[in-house]
């Protein structure tokens, strides 16, 4: 008796919540984004046993991989894998970062950010992302976004503080402007209405493969123009259903950031136990590469500590891979021109966005002079300035902003530990300022001879070629 009522309620609900679906679906456009607007509850005090973080160890990995695979199982959206764990192999690059959501130290909610990195994203094999690429700013993927069913009804609760989480992350850690994201078409209107992505695509994929061949539609988010439109769309409403104040305002404590010593902007945690634990025993997922995505795991991962767990491959005709380095950055500096003149006293300003022993890349919104040598006075981290002596070589890409190659010509010890550390590091845990004092620099001993400049000299300054970031 006790079960056929249940199973009698759960009939009741289903089609009250179908009928009031094909309700709303009637509804106009504007009525419809304005109601679900209405239904927003997002709170900005949250419960303290709720916990925001990256997930860096096995235990969270695993638990956020089990909790993804349930969720993609039950919308049919994969085949139940043996290992009980959905990971693909934008998980195993330093360019993915996985958020979770705990409770009383129970994962209960995860998403993942990918950015574009040596595989491109997964969307990208259904959807056209050129307009996209085309515009300035970096871009991710929001991807394996999933939530306990226990927690699906509660009001948003989990789902509101990660969504915060991932906007945060993005505008300030992870340097990021645009977002892409694939979803169900039956999902697509809560971000348009809420977050206000701008589809793709007028019509849907009708297959998509990494979702199963499940139907899927497309869209994009410029984190930098919809700043205003929140706060426009948003504006008077309660505390409550104010997602502008609640993304930008709020402080959450629950959130755990990211400690960090240099001006990086990925937080890599992939050991070389984990990769082997989670794409060699738990799954088969590097098994499974064609030879072209080994190798170009192994551009990545190129320590010998590495060695054992990537998977094998003979670089056809014997052609040696570019490296892809494992961190990026993204460190305020100013340039002064060593040219006779007012110019050369005025600093001029630039990011620089990858860097190496020899050389380095950068961003400038001015045109630089070639050839020209000069002085870069560079932030590395909060509290690690570095100066050193460079010279521009060629323009890599013309802007606004445009991308320099630089090459060093004289550096200093921040320099070359920061250098050391990225090119070293397994992970963003890996990343310590030993060094101390003003600038980071260990204060000298007054008792001890002067110290010159560490100096990198090449036999051909022009073959040096700055890291690439793909």
């Amino acid at each position: 008796m006790d079960h056929r009522k249940h199973s009698w309620r759960s009939t009741v609900r289903r089609w009250t919540h179908q009928f009031v679906r094909a309700a709303i679906a009637r509804l106009p456009t504007a009525w419809r984004f304005a109601l679900f607007r209405s239904m927003v509850s997002c709170d900005p005090a949250p419960d303290p046993r709720l916990q925001l973080k990256i997930a860096d160890s096995q235990e969270e990995l695993e638990a956020c991989f089990a909790l993804l695979h349930d969720a993609y199982v039950g919308a049919g959206f994969m085949k139940p894998d043996p290992s009980g764990l959905r990971v693909t192999i934008y998980h195993a690059l330093p360019t993915t970062t996985t958020l979770c959501a705990k409770v009383d130290g129970r994962v209960v909610g995860t998403l993942s950010l990918i950015r574009d990195g040596v595989f491109g994203f997964p969307m990208q094999s259904a959807f056209d992302l050129t307009q996209v690429r085309a515009m300035p700013g970096q871009i991710a993927e929001v991807s394996a976004l999933a939530i306990h069913p226990e927690f699906r009804r509660t009001g948003g609760w989990i789902l509101f503080p990660l969504l915060k989480f991932m906007y945060e992350y993005c505008t300030r850690y992870f340097d990021t402007r645009h977002l892409v994201i694939a979803v169900n078409p039956d999902k697509i209107e809560l971000y348009e209405s809420l977050l206000f992505f701008r589809r793709l695509a007028a019509q849907p994929v009708d297959r998509y493969d990494f979702a199963n061949g499940a139907p899927a539609v497309g869209a994009t988010l410029d984190l930098q123009a919809a700043y205003a439109q929140f706060e426009r769309v948003y504006a008077g409403r309660g505390q409550r259903r104010d997602l502008f104040r609640y993304f930008v305002r709020t402080n959450l404590p629950n959130i755990r950031w990211p400690s960090r010593a240099y001006h990086t902007t990925n937080d890599p945690v992939l050991t070389p136990q984990l990769l082997d634990h989670f794409f060699n025993r738990r799954t088969r997922v590097f098994q499974s590469l064609d030879a072209r995505r080994k190798m170009l795991l192994r551009s990545i991962y190129d320590a010998s500590s590495y060695e054992q767990v990537l998977p094998s491959v003979e670089a056809p005709g014997g052609i040696a891979l570019r490296r892809h380095p494992r961190f990026s950055v993204r460190c305020p500096a100013g340039l002064r021109l060593t040219a006779t003149g007012a110019a050369a006293d005025s600093p001029m300003p630039l990011v620089v966005t990858e860097m190496s022993r020899e050389g380095f890349r950068a961003l400038s919104n001015a045109a630089l002079p070639l050839e020209q040598r000069g002085r870069l006075d560079i932030e590395l981290g909060r509290e690690v300035r570095s100066t050193i002596r460079c010279r521009i070589l060629r323009v890599i890409c013309a802007g606004p902003p445009s991308q320099y190659a630089f090459y060093v010509e004289e550096s200093d010890q921040a320099w070359l530990q920061c250098v050391l550390a990225l090119e070293t590091g397994h992970t963003h845990a890996d990343l310590r300022v030993d060094t101390k004092g003003s600038g980071g620099r260990t204060p000298p001993d007054p008792s001890a001879p002067a110290r010159p400049s560490v100096r990198t000299v090449h036999s051909d300054p022009r073959a040096v070629e700055p890291l690439v970031v793909a």
